[in-house]
């Protein structure tokens, strides 16, 4: 199943961003882990909608609602499920779209992959609402890695290409009616090496795997990434030394991982979001129903960037994958 992923922790994300609610069910948490609510509450709303200009005004308090898995705010070894009631939607912007899909979008290849039974309100299951789910399950993850000295911390690095005053490029792209991407880079520290797996199963892979569960996500890199491919070995190399009896590297070019396995070091990857495919400027599409070319006028409440909403995201679901790929273990 799509919607699904874990070897060890096994996590599936259900709902779309008009439904009832959405949500994730996490099997494969150790019981007896203490849930600090008030800690994963703080990490929600870092990613929830309508928290300042350069989001969304939907209003959504992303308050999470226990269903199962829990005694108190203990895990219990059943697994845990938890939904978020959809409570401002506005389903009637998104009329036009059942016939004209957005550019950018996935409401074409849906629209496609479904036949036309595809929920397009809001985006329906390919929202970026889904990523408050996803949240739930790597915040709580991200706690149980704490406990074990494991730090995942993201930042935005640029918008539209300013590294400097990142914010100036959405207040820019918001006064055309336009939008703009960025780039986000996470850090993981207190790693132990020697976890993951060569080939098909390494520390770079599962992280890609579920980082590319967070819509917008076009591109990552890991370490000093594509720039690798334009220098040579001596100056991409990381010399390694002795610091007591641990190995360390003098620089960090590997990002952290060498052969699909962590080497100790932090782990280092930047991850590229795209521009909100929302935006005021008309469009060119298509029209389903005439067969012919259209234009697509897009109607509702949009962020101008969700770079800044997507920083959560990335560290959740690198938690997610870390801690599966810990539990092999």
């Amino acid at each position: 199943m799509s919607s699904t992923y874990g070897k060890n922790l096994k996590i599936s994300i259900f709902g779309q961003s008009h439904s009832e609610a959405i949500g994730v069910t996490v099997d494969g948490l150790p019981a007896g882990i203490e849930i600090n609510m008030e800690e994963l509450q703080s990490f929600m709303d870092r990613r929830a909608p309508g928290q300042n200009k350069y989001s969304t005004p939907r209003k959504e308090a992303d308050k999470p609602e226990f269903l199962s898995g829990l005694v108190g705010n203990k895990t219990c070894g059943a697994p845990l499920t938890a939904i978020i009631h959809n409570t401002n939607t506005r389903s009637k912007d998104y009329d036009n779209i059942r016939d004209i899909p957005r550019p950018g979008h996935a409401d074409y290849t849906a629209h496609v992959k479904f036949g036309g039974h595809e929920d397009v309100s809001g985006g329906g299951h390919f929202s970026g609402r889904l990523t408050a789910p996803l949240c739930i399950a790597g915040g709580i993850v991200k706690q149980i890695l704490a406990e074990s000295g494991i730090t995942v911390e993201a930042v935005i690095k640029e918008i539209g290409g300013n590294g400097e005053d990142p914010f100036a490029a959405i207040d820019e792209a918001r006064s055309r009616g336009d939008s703009v991407g960025g780039i986000i880079e996470c850090t993981v520290s207190g790693l132990p090496a020697g976890i993951g797996e060569p080939m098909f199963d390494g520390v770079e892979n599962n992280i890609a795997k579920t980082v590319f569960a967070i819509p917008a996500v076009k591109g990552i890199e890991f370490g000093r990434g594509f720039d690798a491919g334009r220098i040579c070995g001596s100056e991409n190399n990381d010399e390694f030394y002795f610091d007591g009896d641990r190995v360390c590297t003098r620089t960090n070019n590997h990002g952290g991982i060498l052969g699909g396995i962590t080497s100790g070091m932090p782990v280092v990857f930047r991850v590229a979001i795209k521009p909100t495919p929302s935006i005021s400027i008309e469009q060119k599409s298509i029209s389903y129903s005439k067969g012919a070319d259209d234009i697509l006028k897009v109607r509702g409440r949009h962020d101008p960037c969700i770079v800044p909403r997507a920083v959560p995201c990335v560290e959740a679901a690198c938690a997610i994958a870390l801690y599966d790929l810990i539990l092999d273990r």
